[in-house]
């Protein structure tokens, strides 16, 4: 019994700061489906790591509608459809996986939504543990809930990293094209959009050859999804 009790004993602080953090998140959600979110854990980190902190907060109302057709295009494209979680997309992505597994190659393919990675750079910190993917699963049916499409899509476009130390679509549009958001053109957003996996790793100014691949099918895509009206939930 006493090797339970230390066992249990251990496992409280751990249990503790989980309940910690559903109760300050819980609070900050409702808090945020105003107001627009502090900085986040991402940002303090990397601030710390000495690259500095550029976060501008815009409205979605003065954000171009092309850079939301693009990330749509290239993150989600069942944004409007699903309710924060995609499982055939789960599902490719860890098929994909295994594949990889099996090849040594490593590559890590992830399934997430448009919902979960705005639940994760909003109130969690960086990493890929098992109690932060849980933690991101309840934050994104509660953001889902309590939000609304069109607040998850604005706050996903505040919040993302586009490039180090440049968080948000219009500190992003001035560090990389000398304007703001609400002026980019349907290229521009597709560029924007095709860094967003690696912002750390490509440029949208001086784009090398992948990023002009992607940004190339990307603005395609957004043809799609204005004639299919697949970001339908995000207009205003």
């Amino acid at each position: 019994m006493s090797g339970v009790t230390r066992t249990v004993k251990k496992g409280r602080p751990v249990l503790t700061l989980i309940l910690l953090l559903i109760l300050l998140g819980s609070s900050s959600i409702v808090i945020q489906r105003w107001i627009a979110p502090p900085i986040t854990f991402l940002m303090i980190s990397r601030a710390v790591e000495g690259e500095g902190l550029t976060y501008r907060w815009r409205s979605l109302d003065d954000i171009s509608p092309r850079l939301v057709q693009a990330v749509i295009a290239s993150e989600d494209s069942t944004f409007c459809a699903h309710n924060g979680f995609d499982m055939k997309a789960i599902e490719r992505a860890l098929k994909a996986n295994a594949r990889a597994e099996k090849r040594g190659t490593g590559r890590i393919r992830g399934g997430s939504t448009i919902s979960q990675q705005t639940a994760k750079n909003a109130f969690l910190w960086p990493g890929r543990d098992w109690i932060r993917k849980g933690l991101e699963a309840g934050y994104t049916v509660a953001i889902e809930t309590i939000w609304g499409k069109r607040r998850i899509m604005e706050i996903y476009l505040n919040v993302a990293e586009w490039a180090p130390g440049v968080y948000g679509a219009e500190a992003a549009s001035q560090h990389w094209f000398g304007k703001s958001a609400d002026a980019l053109s349907a290229r521009e957003a597709a560029r924007l959009a095709a860094i967003l996996p690696s912002p750390r790793r490509y440029s949208a100014a001086s784009p090398g050859p992948y990023v002009r691949r992607r940004t190339s099918r990307i603005q395609a895509a957004m043809g799609t999804v204005r004639e299919q009206g697949l970001a339908a939930c995000v207009a205003g």
